[in-house]
């Protein structure tokens, strides 16, 4: 079965807008009967109701354990036997996700003729996978990539070097089109991560120059010239992936902090 040459792929987002979820989150449904589910998302009772409508489901596949992406899981299997896929939850998120499976990067699975293939994209979350169709190099990217925005790198779980590294990795992949948790199918892959990587380094110099303008500054001082072009209502999400980005330079050597202050590195 080719999902795009047949059709059989669906887009159901759920009602759960919001800065971070930009117009809800996506679910993605390949196939008819039986068909695959991808990020069932939050445990939105109409949400969910409109995935078992959708064909007769067979496997559940999470690209990672936020809130917003996995809770719905649990009543799928429930309703329909279906076996879910994933990593478990780290500390902090999905307690209810209980994969029936663990994937690791590079496994291939084959759900109703479809071959996927298993990629680990630490960064937004260190149990974050995307997966791969081979045949047409579809690739769901949960919110490892998403449309119409960044993404919030949240430590101590988010990493931002880890995101810059699998963002690379996907550099390397044969890609055709982007199913992305959040918006709408996304074409030409690889100039949207390399846009992506370009404005989290063009982020990282601001943060650079934030410092040596300020001489030793906290993260309070720095943050309205770092996220400058950031509506003042979403600093308080801009200073989580701000926090990242300092744990990046320091880990990279480029910055040193004293206390709750930072100065780059001489």
């Amino acid at each position: 079965m080719d999902p795009l040459a047949t059709n059989d792929i669906e887009q159901i987002t759920a009602d759960n807008p919001s800065p971070y979820t930009l117009r809800g989150t996506n679910t993605w449904l390949v196939g008819r009967d039986p068909c695959w589910v991808v990020d069932p998302g939050p445990a939105i009772d109409s949400h969910i109701e409109k995935i078992l409508a959708a064909g007769k489901i067979r496997w559940i596949l999470c690209t990672h354990t936020h809130m917003d992406h996995s809770p719905a899981a649990a009543a799928l299997k429930k309703a329909t036997g279906a076996k879910i896929l994933g990593r478990p939850a780290p500390a902090g998120q999905d307690a209810s996700f209980a994969p029936d499976e663990v994937l690791s990067h590079g496994e291939r699975v084959s759900l109703g003729g479809v071959s996927l293939r298993v990629i680990h994209t630490p960064g937004h979350a260190s149990n974050h996978l995307c997966y791969l169709v081979e045949d047409t190099r579809m690739l769901f990217t949960g919110d490892h990539v998403m449309q119409g925005s960044t993404v919030v790198i949240n430590p101590p779980d988010g990493d931002m070097r880890a995101y810059l590294a699998s963002l690379e990795l996907l550099l390397g992949e044969d890609l055709a089109i982007l199913a992305p948790g959040h918006g709408y199918l996304i074409g030409e892959p690889h100039h949207e991560v390399r846009r992506l990587v370009q404005h989290r380094l063009k982020r990282e110099a601001k943060v650079r120059e934030a410092i040596a303008k300020l001489g030793e500054p906290n993260l309070a001082e720095m943050l309205p010239l770092v996220y400058d072009d950031v509506p003042p209502r979403l600093h308080g999400m801009a200073a989580r992936s701000l926090t990242a980005h300092l744990q990046k330079l320091l880990a990279d050597g480029a910055v040193r902090a004293e206390g709750e202050r930072y100065r780059l590195a001489t």
